[in-house]
């Protein structure tokens, strides 16, 4: 059931499109847009613009674009109702609840219940004699009792069907385990335990909600490391482990590690700001999520090959979303649980000496070309200071790069002004192939190339322009409307995207509603909004005329009238189709 007009154009009201975007996005005013650097791709030159007339924003780089809840949508990962509850909280106001919202929200309450249970039922198996192997496994890694009920540690058992057998005198049907991801069905229909022979970290939400697991497998049995996959209580690209604790000590900054483990050792020796990932390479939207809590972050991902792998690409996500980043690693190849117990006592004065120590990502990176390159000869010095200079190419921060070029042209011992000379260069190559990117992206969307929303655009290049600027004029300027549709049948529309938009407009102007974006929002997906919101953007501050109107119309009956002849016989040709096309030339 769709949400009522009246609520929607309040939401709307009450979240003025620049003051949302302005929550994640550094913005500069520019005449009466907005523009800044889109958050959903990586980009040097703003090309990301909020429209306050109209209540839109559009990324001529990617393509991104819609309305307040579209960019919600977006930003947060969440469906179209959650994007309205964020945005109804943000305004203080109430959703009204269709009985598909109240299905779901039952749904989740279930979930988060059972969730509960399945944690508790694991702890308390670790406290029991069934569960020493798991205590022997958390007393050899080091843990205090304290710690291991403070994160809700537990033990799932060797047995397939303990928990569910434990769920299910709970009340919990099958279906709700396996919905829930701690449950499977078996080839006969029956739920079976996911996890098995493994010790259990419950993950926890910012709310104190057990929203999914984590399991470490006790015996040679593969994956290492099983985690819930996502449900409709969790998404792991957009959760932290232990964020719940750390966000209350996330002042300073906060530790980003690999794993489970490390983290509970860190809180373990008083260093209650860690936090690691899901199973998962760090995504946008968990750098955006520490962005939330701090202006600092420390990574501190393992020695070994793959962790510094995993910190390198940490750096660039971090830095979009603004944060400043230092990487911490740790000596003689060891991860921070291992760091910290071979120094027993003196653990934490020990990894608080490596905190204050660390350098910067800048530092890190070049730290790390030069223990790869030898500088001792005239060929490896040139290579360094290349790799070098691409380094500092990255940097926005003019006077970031300066200090730098500063930095890097005493150590090689070599003029300041070369190296800054070589970093411009490098900057002014990539700001052409990054122009040449966006051109080819926008000539893209232009022509439909590749197109997964309006796959018929390129075959219809001419009616699909036209059906474009009649869009656009109609959702830009809805006084264009009655006349359009007053001379435009739906049908006369050639690819099927746009008839199937305009053919919601027309039923929301039959049921006097203006058809703005926000209207069409809740029908249309987020990558659909952003197709709209391009014909908006691409004529924005340019009203269409009744000449362009009058114009676009005549193009599309003509484009009928020659779909109509191919498949016409020549008698009809002749008889039919060549008087009207004298007609509308006329």
């Amino acid at each position: 059931m769709p949400l009522p007009q009246e609520f929607i154009e309040e939401l709307k009201a009450r979240n003025g499109i620049e003051e949302v975007v302005s929550d994640y996005v550094n913005l500069k005013r520019r005449g009466r847009t907005f523009v800044g650097l889109c958050p959903f791709h990586s980009e040097k030159t703003p090309s990301f613009t909020v429209y306050p007339d109209n209540n839109s924003f559009y990324c001529f780089g990617c393509g991104a674009g819609g309305d307040a809840i579209t960019f919600i949508e977006k930003i947060s990962n969440l469906d179209y109702r959650e994007a309205v509850r964020t945005l109804a909280q943000r305004a203080g106001m109430t959703v009204p609840e269709s009985e598909e919202d109240r299905g779901l929200a039952k749904l989740r309450i279930r979930l988060y219940a059972l969730n509960r249970e399945a944690a508790r039922f694991y702890h308390a198996v670790l406290l029991s004699e069934q569960g020493k192997t798991g205590r022997e496994y958390f007393e050899q890694r080091g843990l205090l009792r304290k710690t291991i009920s403070h994160f809700g540690l537990g033990y799932a058992p060797p047995s397939r069907f303990a928990l569910v057998d434990y769920l299910g005198k709970k009340g919990f049907s099958a279906q709700e385990m396996i919905q829930a991801n701690v449950a499977f069905s078996s080839r006969n229909g029956h739920p079976v335990d996911r996890f098995h022979n493994r010790v259990m970290f419950p993950i926890i939400d910012l709310r104190g909600n057990v929203i999914a697991f984590g399991g470490r497998v006790l015996g040679k049995e593969e994956p290492k490391y099983l985690n819930t996959s996502d449900t409709p209580v969790f998404s792991k690209g957009r959760n932290l482990f232990a964020l719940n604790f750390a966000k209350d000590a996330a002042d300073k900054s906060l530790i980003l590690c690999e794993g489970y483990m490390d983290v509970i050792a860190l809180h373990q020796a008083g260093f209650p700001n860690a936090v690691a990932g899901l199973g998962t390479a760090l995504t946008p939207e968990q750098a955006r999520l520490i962005a939330h809590y701090t202006k600092e972050v420390i990574t501190s991902y393992d020695a070994d090959e793959a962790g510094q792998k995993a910190a390198s690409r940490s750096i660039p996500l971090l830095r979009e979303a603004g944060l400043l980043v230092h990487i911490l690693v740790v000596p003689d190849g060891k991860d921070p649980d291992e760091f910290i117990r071979s120094h027993g006592e003196n653990g934490h004065a020990r990894f608080q000496q490596l905190l204050d120590s660390c350098g910067n990502d800048v530092e890190y990176q070049l730290a790390k070309l030069k223990s790869s390159i030898s500088l001792q000869t005239p060929e490896g010095k040139i290579r360094y200071l290349h790799a070098a200079a691409e380094v500092l190419a990255g940097l926005e921060n003019d006077l970031e790069r300066d200090v730098y070029a500063g930095k890097l042209a005493e150590e090689a011992n070599v003029q300041r002004g070369s190296v800054i000379q070589q970093v411009n260069s490098i900057r002014k190559k990539k700001g052409h192939f990054q122009k040449k990117k966006e051109f080819r992206n926008f000539r893209r969307q232009v022509t439909g190339a590749q197109s997964k929303v309006n796959p018929e655009k390129q075959q219809n290049l001419r009616a699909a322009r036209a059906e474009e600027i009649l869009l656009g004029a109609m959702i830009d300027y809805p006084e264009n409307s009655a006349y359009i549709i007053a001379n435009l049948d739906p049908k006369m529309f050639i690819t099927a995207f746009n008839r199937r938009v305009y053919a919601k407009i027309v039923g929301k102007m039959k049921d006097d509603k203006v058809g703005n974006l926000t209207d069409l929002s809740g029908s249309l997906t987020a990558e659909e909004m952003g197709v709209i919101a391009g014909y908006c953007a691409r004529h924005s501050g340019k009203p269409t005329g009744k000449q362009e109107i009058d114009s676009c119309i005549r193009i599309l009956v003509e484009e009928n009238e020659k779909q109509n002849l191919r498949a016409s016989s020549a008698e009809e040709i002749q008889h039919d189709y060549l008087p009207k096309l004298r007609e509308i030339k006329k």
